[in-house]
């Protein structure tokens, strides 16, 4: 059963039940499952008045409202293609990303602060612009209530598309089917024990594969309610945590971070909550194990990406291995191939990982040659990640492709210099990447923000060589105020390496 017609069945089977309560500055705003049924097939019915059809892209630049899960819900319900935003695009940026889906219509904010990226645009594109203010869509939906035709929906038809990071070029836009959403969120259902019974906790991006589907269409799914925040403020949350009204919480590493520190000394007891996840980005273990301490659970890390949903996952019920993401979602098929040949790994030897089965994109819109170039001829996914899988068939990443070091002819993985360095007390976070060198192809390079001022470079690479040989150590240790993050709080590298080459930050 799809997801939108599981979402309607809800309606019938849990009608009075709430669906989504909006916690903000100004108040609470609860939904049912059958008030959320109504808004949506309103929506969608003022989505057609405003020209859209099967097979349209929609564009979603709101700040995180229930005026935006709406109009996201609607789209795909209508047999649209909903197109969710990151609100913070730069003009650039949106004018690209409407230029390259061709998408019908774009709902923003109206002109003023919180939306200067949409003025303008458009007379510069072919894309229809309507504006949607802080009251959402109260004001145009209800005179269409009642007015919208039900569209059969196909399992192979577009749903969703997603616009990823650019960490190797422009963003492409990922094609996800309603066959593809549902069949990953039925393996997260039955490999996390998802029930109606759960409150989930959201404060993640609703323009990200981890909120947008991991998260919000998980609990929708099962007819769960989800508790949903604006943004994310760790003395708020905490607040929310230790609330005993929520049982699944999801996060991504800068966010337990930030709720570690707002703890101080103290700690929390999470006795009630029922499942924690961390993903998005590395968890490092002293992280994993301050979590375990001060918050009383072993958090459950997983692995996925946009073009394929979540692959991997620590188990819910057995050993959850702090630097381990787990094993194969039911029904995943995963490998990992050596990058020169393509043969498979032998365990513990790293190489790419690849994976197949009906989690999987459909592909990048219009780009049939890089689709074709991230897919072997027998259907296996690239994901352009370098992991290994251990005797017991457990898998661990050891970062992107693009992220190897070669120097000296050697590989280098990033998240084995960083997993040493961040064991030193003065080593607050850290990041390694290669920077050009006209003796080593790459010399391998730390930028590292410090727990304090006293710790110096030189006692940061004598640390390293007492773990790794001479070659993996970095060569330059470079001190930083902050790692650069996206939205999802990846570490961007290529930042990091361009402001070295521009400003030459202070080393030591």
């Amino acid at each position: 059963m799809l997801f939108l017609e599981r979402l309607r069945l809800n309606r019938l089977q849990h009608g009075p039940k709430t669906a989504i309560e909006f916690r903000s500055e100004a108040g609470t705003d609860s939904v049912s499952y059958d008030a959320l049924w109504h808004r949506v097939t309103a929506t969608a019915a003022w989505l057609a008045e405003q020209g859209v059809s099967p097979g349209d892209r929609v564009g979603v630049c709101l700040p995180k409202s229930l005026a935006a899960i709406e109009l996201h819900l609607a789209a795909c319900s209508m047999g649209a293609v909903s197109m969710p935003l990151n609100p913070a695009y730069s003009a650039s940026e949106l004018r690209y990303v409407l230029e390259d889906s061709g998408a019908r219509l774009l709902v923003a904010p109206p002109e003023g602060p919180d939306a200067p990226a949409a003025d303008g645009l458009e007379s510069d594109t072919p894309t229809r612009i309507v504006a949607v203010g802080p009251d959402g869509l109260s004001h145009c939906v209800p005179a269409t209530l009642g007015h919208f035709n039900k569209v059969k929906l196909s399992h192979k038809a577009p749903a969703l598309m997603l616009y990823t990071s650019g960490t190797t070029g422009r963003p492409k836009g990922a094609v996800m089917s309603h066959g593809s959403l549902t069949a990953n969120i039925d393996m997260l259902s039955e490999a996390w024990q998802w029930s109606a019974g759960d409150v989930l906790l959201h404060v993640l991006p609703l323009f990200h594969v981890h909120g947008l589907l991991v998260a919000l269409h998980g609990a929708l799914h099962v007819g769960a309610s989800a508790v949903v925040r604006p943004s994310f403020d760790a003395n708020t949350v905490l607040h929310d945590l230790g609330g005993n009204d929520c049982s699944v919480f999801m996060a991504v590493p800068t966010m337990y971070r930030r709720l570690l520190a707002a703890l101080g000394d103290s700690k929390l007891d999470l006795g009630h909550m029922r499942l924690l996840t961390s993903g998005s980005d590395r968890l490092p273990v002293e992280v994993f194990d301050a979590i375990e301490q001060r918050l009383g659970h072993r958090v459950v890390e997983r692995y996925g990406m946009t073009e394929t949903g979540i692959m991997l996952s620590n188990p819910v019920d057995g050993a959850r291995v702090p630097g381990q993401v787990g094993i194969p979602l039911p029904g995943v098929e995963m490998r990992i191939v050596k990058e020169d040949t393509g043969n498979p790994c032998e365990h513990g030897e790293v190489g790419e990982l690849q994976t197949r089965g009906p989690h999987v994109f459909s592909g990048y819109w219009n780009d049939p040659d890089k689709t074709s170039r991230s897919f072997t001829s027998d259907g296996w996914f690239r994901t352009g990640d370098l992991g290994l899988r251990d005797s017991r068939g457990r898998f661990e990443l050891k970062g992107r492709m693009t992220d190897l070091i070669i120097t000296g002819g050697f590989n280098v993985y990033p998240t084995e210099v960083e997993h040493v360095l961040a064991r030193h007390p003065g080593v607050l976070q850290c990041a390694v990447a290669g920077v050009p060198d006209a003796d080593w192809g790459e010399a391998v390079t730390a930028f590292v923000v410090r727990a304090n001022t006293s710790t110096t470079a030189e006692e940061l690479v004598r640390h390293s060589r007492s773990s790794l040989t001479a070659y993996k150590s970095p060569k330059r240790v470079v001190f930083v105020d902050a790692l650069p993050r996206n939205a999802m709080g990846k570490v961007q590298k290529k930042a990091l390496v361009s402001d070295l080459a521009a400003e030459s930050p202070k080393s030591a």
